[in-house]
């Protein structure tokens, strides 16, 4: 016999006539407990017991029990797939640790002979994705699963059968405990085990009978399958309802599945169900709680039926659909004539009367709590249609596919979204990482060195210590700088920023903005910076100090990747009666194009955080970004490519009068 067989099938094979029957794990403990309470309770014989436990946490639970049946037995055989410490031993009694890939794995088996009494147990697990197929999801979470672990196979007292299963197991025994031929061909001979002992059976083992009563055996057994039952009753009966909902849409699940687009979807789920159901008119739409009207998109309709499709329906008026939302199901109406609902709204009833409809099903489609749209049924012929209750649940079975379809037919198509932000969020940790590093340690590092210098050299020349301490201001005000961009791009993008608007001119901003880069030209070569505003561009209403705070960052930005030789040139222009455009143009390294709306992002850097030739956070042209939402404009990039310069423009609102009316009334006071 090899690893790979069956005992099972095996036994099937030797005894064709026996018949297999389905147990769950619930009554196969009941009977196994009831048939090791039988050899503990008869003390005055020795009877071979073969378990086989699937794998060792199985065993586990039960090796209490084999301790006290050894004191009764020295042929006590305990197999199991070895998990932790479970191992081929002779101790208390023999342990067989046969290898995962055997089909013992699937199986399960207890088998008792004695001399006045045979039971075996040889069962073999369905697997547990044929559980999960025939039950619907969203039923097996309501389910123990431990107990509802199915299990096919023979159950008898019958002795022939004992035998020949006996058999079968002391071949697997010997495969990986050879060891124990000896005491295994004892075992057969003793109790005419094995083709070769067949006819050495005694009938009349008197000497060895004791009485049991086996009445405690049979109370036991009643009540754990008792216990079992109950449970078992109650899990068929949802597996049963919901079976019968199964069979009905099997053939519309099966299309809604083979779409994730919502349209298709809903097209797939109307006329399925329309035709499933000989509807005159079958309708699918959107519709939430709150909505006052609803847009007929998807609509099945049989020969010589008017057609709502593309037609807005009320909601609010309707007191059909104020029913199913109070009761949170559907809501059917076997005939419109003598419905008291439809006769009692005018609005109602004119729309039976126009389009015949005879016989009426509301259905919501619900997802977690919230509507996601209606289904409805029309009937419009002479007699009224009785809805049948496979029918009802046929509905409600298809509204919950097509909830959960359309959820998932959006979270689909929302996936490249998805993805995108999170490798952006996952590119934004990273650049965090590196900046936050570079731009804390360095400076750190600089101003750690320079007080120590200041503080172990007394005797320092007055020159360096000069030199010491403006480095640490400047590495310092760095990193003050660093901290304050942290903290306004967060107050930014929480919303925890006032604003304060106000009218003003453009040149006034400008003016400060370069005002800013020029008094840094006294430490460092900066390209040339110039400004082209007309003087009749009209006023704007900003925020003056986040409005310089854009353009002194969005100049700064061009600073960093123009060369000294290069040019800084700040336009503005009329975009719009409303708005006015503002450039910063620079002639320096580019962007290239599929980079010019990454860079608005957090923390990004042209260069990559860890080659970087320029300093600073990544965070300005963020900050800048959010500023400008505030104030309802946009901003955005353009590039020809690398080293051909980059141009950045945003929109302020703009008010009416001109900057040089206001300059005019500046000068007459």
């Amino acid at each position: 016999m090899s690893i790979s067989t069956s005992v099972l099938s095996d036994l099937l094979q030797v005894l064709p006539y026996l018949r297999p029957q389905i147990y769950f794990k619930a009554s196969l403990t009941a009977l196994s407990h009831a048939m090791e309470d039988q050899v503990l309770a008869a003390t005055m014989e020795q009877p071979l017991v073969i378990a086989s436990f699937q794998r060792e946490r199985f065993y586990r639970q039960e090796a209490h029990r084999y301790q006290r049946l050894a004191q009764i037995s020295n042929q006590i055989y305990v197999l199991s797939a070895p998990e932790t410490d479970f191992s081929s031993s002779s101790e208390h009694y023999e342990k067989v640790a046969f290898e995962p890939k055997d089909a013992l794995s699937q199986e399960w088996h207890l088998v008792v002979i004695a001399f006045n009494y045979a039971t075996c147990l040889v069962c073999r697990e369905y697997p547990t994705s044929i559980f999960r197929r025939e039950i619907s999801p969203e039923l097996i979470p309501s389910l123990d699963m431990d107990t509802a672990r199915r299990f096919e196979g023979i159950w008898t007292a019958e002795r022939g059968v004992s035998l020949k299963a006996a058999d079968l197991l002391l071949d697997k025994i010997l495969i990986y405990r050879p060891e124990l031929a000896d005491k295994v061909e004892q075992a057969r001979q003793r109790f005419g085990i094995g083709d070769n002992y067949s006819e050495q059976i005694v009938d009349d083992k008197s000497e060895y009978a004791c009485d049991i009563d086996t009445n405690p055996f049979v109370q036991r057994l009643v009540t754990y399958l008792q216990a079992s039952q109950y449970k078992l009753h109650k899990a068929y009966r949802s597996i049963a309802a919901q079976a019968r909902k199964e069979r009905l849409v099997n053939s519309i699940s099966t299309a809604i599945r083979r779409s994730l687009n919502p349209r298709e979807v809903l097209e797939v789920a109307v006329q399925e169900l329309g035709q499933n159901l000989a509807a005159s008119r079958c309708l699918i739409y959107r519709a939430q709680a709150a909505d006052k009207n609803a847009i007929i998109e998807h609509e099945f309709i049989s020969p010589s039926v008017l057609s709502l499709l593309g037609q807005t329906r009320e909601l609010q008026k309707n007191p059909i659909f104020q029913e199913v939302l109070q009761m949170g199901e559907g809501v059917c109406v076997s005939d419109t004539f003598e419905d008291s609902r439809v006769a009692d709204s005018p609005e109602v009833a004119d729309f039976v009367k126009s389009f015949s409809i005879r016989s009426w099903l509301m259905e919501p489609v619900w997802f977690q709590g919230r509507m996601l749209g209606i289904i409805e049924l029309q009937y419009c012929n002479d007699k009224p249609h009785e809805w049948q209750a496979e029918e009802l649940d046929l509905v409600t079975a298809i509204a919950t596919s097509v909830g959960a379809a359309l959820i998932q037919a959006e979270a689909y198509a929302n996936l490249e979204d998805f993805n995108q932000q999170l490798e952006a969020l996952e590119r934004t940790r990273s650049n965090l990482i590196a900046i936050t590093g570079h731009e804390l340690r360095t400076p750190l590092s600089t101003i750690q060195v320079c007080l120590e210098s200041l503080a172990t050299e007394p005797d320092m020349p007055l020159e360096l210590r000069e030199i010491m301490l403006s480095t640490a201001l400047s590495d310092s005000e760095r990193m003050r700088k660093l901290i304050q961009d942290f903290l306004t791009l967060s107050n930014l993008e929480s919303g925890r920023i006032e604003w304060h608007p106000e009218t003003l001119t453009l040149q006034e901003c400008v003016d400060l903005a370069v005002s800013r880069i020029n008094a840094r030209t006294k430490i460092e070569e900066l390209p040339k910076v110039s400004a082209e505003i007309s003087e009749n561009l009209p006023l704007i209403r900003a925020d003056g100090d986040w409005l310089v705070e854009v353009l002194a960052k969005l100049m700064d930005n061009a600073c960093k990747f123009t060369p000294p030789q290069g040019e800084i040139t700040i336009i503005a222009t009329r975009n719009g009666n409303q708005m006015v455009e503002v450039t910063v143009a620079d002639t320096g390294r580019g962007i290239e194009p599929n980079r010019l709306e990454i860079v608005f992002d957090r923390f990004y850097q042209e260069e990559g955080a860890l080659r970087r030739t320029t300093g600073g956070t990544g965070l300005g042209l963020a900050i800048c970004r959010q500023i400008v939402i505030g104030w309802g404009g946009k901003i955005w990039a353009e590039s020809s490519g690398k080293d051909k310069g980059s141009k950045f423009h945003f929109t302020v609102p703009s008010v009416e009068g001109s900057q040089e009316e206001r300059l005019s009334v500046a000068v007459g006071k």
